[in-house]
């Protein structure tokens, strides 16, 4: 109490520039639409996942290694550091492990950039990455989209300063869907210092068709290059938050120190080591997905001419301030996506039963 007698404010014990740092969305939970709407079910198609259910033997993976859960995993990771890297072609010190290949995005950022160092980065892209920049102390730098929605690199080359750390490119880029191409990776990947670290993340690299979409670890040779993948997407293991990353020994190592100790769970382990043995289906569904993509891209393009390609297991309609209103329409219809407010809209390739639902709701929205 003060000598008035008010109450006195409490003391602030969080860092006050996180008030205006957007909280990460969610795709909203089907269970709960569905409850909402009267429905038997909801139809989730914005979060990226694959609809296919776990692949072979993971459930029974998870579940023997859950016998072992009152130890604490291997934190080298060492079995699944040597299955990626015989998967590869790479040698295992090059590889870490994290929760998710968001995770070790964040791991990299504090493993390269003090407060006041700059981040990097196209927008519209990966929504963590002005979180992981915020949290992180680093300054983030935002090179606007082209008019294709995707990266303009010559534009993010010229954006490079003497405080440039890290520079992340979303490749194919999530929410768009946009791909780069090798020759324009090429002369961007040549402009960039040699003391800039920059991260391809290829968290949808499965789902690519395009030849002239390069793999990102036919750059990891470079010293300056680190390439993200993850398991959660094509490889069907979003629940278990595994991803590892690809760069050089030293990278690595410093990745490995500054991760959070025991991130790679013993489930996640064990769940990704089966999965890795299921390389010929994940292939299969993934040749499921690409051919739902190109015709429920023809479908909308009736709708919102200017779609773009995509090249990942998503697609993007860019309907600018419609964007919320099209996003709730479509959960009035019990179909749930991820409207980006004043941008556009991104939503998961499905089931075919799904994506007719969805191309009916979206028919009914703009139709």
């Amino acid at each position: 109490m003060t000598e008035t007698g008010r109450p006195q404010p409490a003391p602030r014990l969080t860092r006050p520039d996180l008030d205006a740092l957007p909280n990460y969305v969610p795709g909203r939970s089907p269970a709960d639409l569905a409850r909402e709407l009267g429905l038997p079910e909801a139809i989730k198609l914005a979060s990226n996942e694959v609809p296919y259910g776990p692949l072979p033997g993971v459930v029974e993976a998870v579940a023997e290694a859950a016998a072992g859960v009152h130890r604490y995993p291997d934190m080298g990771v060492v079995a699944l550091r040597q299955a990626l890297a015989e998967r590869y072609g790479v040698d295992p010190d090059r590889i870490a492990t994290g929760c998710g290949s968001v995770a070790l995005a964040e791991h990299l950022v504090r493993a390269t950039c003090l407060p006041g160092d700059e981040l990097l980065y196209a927008w519209r892209s990966f929504e963590a990455y002005p979180i992981i920049a915020a949290t992180s102390g680093a300054t983030s730098v935002r090179v606007p989209n082209d008019a294709g929605h995707g990266h303009d690199l010559a534009a993010m080359a010229a954006a490079v300063t003497d405080r440039t750390r890290m520079i992340l490119v979303c490749n194919p880029n999530n929410p768009t869907g946009t791909a780069v191409r090798r020759a324009e990776l090429d002369r961007f990947l040549d402009a960039v210092p040699d003391d800039v670290l920059v991260v391809i993340d290829e968290a949808y690299r499965e789902f690519v068709t395009d030849p002239e979409v390069p793999d990102g670890l036919t750059y990891a040779d470079r010293p300056n290059v680190a390439v993200l993948r993850t398991l959660s997407k094509a490889w069907g293991l979003a629940g278990l938050r595994i991803g590892f990353l690809v760069a050089q020994p030293a990278v690595a190592a410093a990745v490995r120190k500054v991760v959070t100790p025991f991130s790679t769970s013993m489930a996640a382990q064990a769940g990704a080591l089966a999965a890795l043995a299921q390389a010929d289906e994940v292939e299969r569904r993934c040749a499921l997905v690409v051919a739902e993509r190109g015709r429920v891209t023809e479908a909308l393009r009736k709708l919102v001419p200017d779609v773009p390609d995509s090249q990942a297991n998503f697609v993007w309609l860019p309907l600018g301030d419609r964007a919320v209103d099209f996003g709730k329409a479509c959960e009035s219809r019990g179909v749930i996506v991820r409207p980006f407010p004043g941008d556009g809209v991104r939503v998961t390739i499905g089931t075919p039963a799904e994506n007719d639902a969805f191309l009916a709701a979206a028919e009914s929205a703009l139709g």
